[in-house]
């Protein structure tokens, strides 16, 4: 699956769904574009693809020349609506590779994803990220359209959201992020300055997998640096 020459800013480059066979290629881009907190990501992005199916989701790289110069994932979570929960994707991770950031390549892989979410009948598609970068694809900050975060830590002008044509006025609520977030520490900023709550007094921030060490990225623009995310706790399991 590729997209019109117009999407990218070379010709010979390609965007398409990813195979298994670029998977190694894949980790190594996420684990140069992001880092120190590459290796993270990389993780992520592993068990993340256990969550798209053939109606919901995607994760699609750049290839350029034979080489993968790009990376990004579109995935399924939930969105709690007063209604009934409603089937949401969330970008993330998105990275390129250093030498190619800047050319166009990012913002191809975000517009043909938007693309692909909106033909997949997805209402709305939210993400963790820079609003100066995302704001051009028609991202705004979900609290000012009252969208509820699925985490304080979250700053309110990086949880980002965008309609797309299958989106409905009835739903509204809170982002409930799939397992695999909470599982790899990846939702909302981590303060390690914080100090942890006396032993005697309950933290709703505690719990397995609460290490402040730990972090990787949510949609950080095009492989910069991301902030370090930790896990509050485990979303409700799906209901229809």
């Amino acid at each position: 699956m590729c997209v019109p020459r117009t999407d990218c800013y070379r010709a010979e480059v390609q965007l398409r769904v990813e195979r298994p066979d670029d998977r190694d290629a894949v980790g190594e881009l996420q684990r140069r574009a992001f880092g120190d907190h590459g290796g993270a990501v990389a993780k992520l992005v592993d068990a993340l693809r256990g969550t798209i199916t053939s109606e919901l989701g995607l994760s699609i790289v750049a290839e350029d020349g034979g080489e993968i110069i790009g990376h990004v994932m579109f995935t399924p979570s939930l969105l709690d609506a007063p209604r009934r929960l409603v089937d949401v994707q969330v970008l993330s991770p998105l990275g390129v590779a250093s030498e190619h950031q800047g050319s166009g390549v990012g913002s191809a892989l975000v517009r043909h994803g938007l693309a692909a979410a909106a033909d997949q009948g997805t209402p709305l598609v939210f993400l963790e990220g820079d609003p100066g970068y995302y704001s051009r694809f028609g991202f705004t900050p979900g609290g000012d359209l009252g969208f509820r975060k699925p985490s304080l830590r979250i700053p309110d002008q990086a949880f980002q959201v965008v309609k797309l044509p299958a989106f409905e006025p009835w739903m509204g609520g809170t982002l409930v992020y799939a397992e695999v977030f909470w599982r790899y520490d990846s939702v909302g900023r981590r303060d390690p300055d914080q100090l942890p709550p006396p032993a005697d007094i309950p933290s709703s921030h505690s719990g397995p997998l609460g290490d402040p060490q730990r972090g990787c990225a949510a949609a950080a623009p095009e492989g910069i640096p991301p902030r370090v995310r930790s896990n509050a706790h485990q979303p409700p399991s799906r209901q229809r």
